[in-house]
């Protein structure tokens, strides 16, 4: 049976809690000093209509300049505007070209992001190679969905060989983690692998959870 990822866009701007006014002017001064982080921080504020009123243009100038200066989440939001379309025009090339840069920084939502590009071909030619690549680094991470859409390629055998013990492994560490796709699949596996498949994927997933996703082969 052909099994289908988690695709959905992790689409997530981060900000600081609401703050005084004090401290958003603060936050401002350092902002305009060109700090990246209070940059990428008041774009989120004006995203999201915290302490100030909500507007999309400032959100995206700030996002654009903390970006620019090399700020990982802010790259990553960027990247997410441009992928949706909602609030600057939608350029899943734009979106690539941020979450490349995010996700080649360590940033697991954007390396999961970038590997849903691959595999949809947008923005870049689809890969599934490439996607696995990108899923792979976000699940060592820990990042359920990347988990489960890791074991999907595994079961599919989509960039990776087919290989049902892997699925199994990466759809129980999935499960772990609440991920209920990955549970409805795991439990699916468990009764498809031979007791001896389902021993050895047993003890590779117990020793990668120990690992903290490390050592998982």
């Amino acid at each position: 049976m052909f099994r289908k990822l988690a695709v959905a866009l992790l689409v997530m701007a981060f900000s600081l809690p609401l703050v005084a006014q004090e401290d958003l002017q603060s936050l401002i001064a350092r902002a305009e000093q060109g700090d990246a982080t209070a940059q990428n921080n008041l774009g989120s504020m004006y995203f999201n209509g915290e302490g100030v009123p909500k507007n999309d243009t400032e959100a995206v100038k700030w996002y654009r300049l903390a970006a620019g200066q090399g700020n990982a989440v802010a790259q990553f939001n960027l990247g997410s505007m441009y992928a949706l379309g909602e609030v600057i025009p939608q350029n899943h090339t734009e979106a690539v070209k941020w979450y490349r840069l995010a996700a080649e920084q360590g940033n697991a939502s954007a390396q999961y992001n970038l590997g849903i590009m691959y595999d949809n071909g947008n923005g870049v030619p689809q890969n599934y190679t490439e996607a696995v690549k990108w899923f792979r680094l976000a699940a060592e991470q820990g990042y359920a969905n990347a988990q489960f859409n890791l074991s999907v390629k595994y079961d599919n055998g989509q960039g990776v060989p087919q290989n049902g013990i892997m699925a199994y492994v990466w759809e129980s560490l999935a499960a772990a983690q609440g991920q209920e796709d990955a549970r409805v699949n795991r439990d699916i596996s468990v009764k498809a692998l031979t007791p001896e498949q389902l021993a050895r994927g047993q003890d590779i997933a117990a020793r990668c959870f120990a690992s903290g996703y490390k050592d998982c082969d």
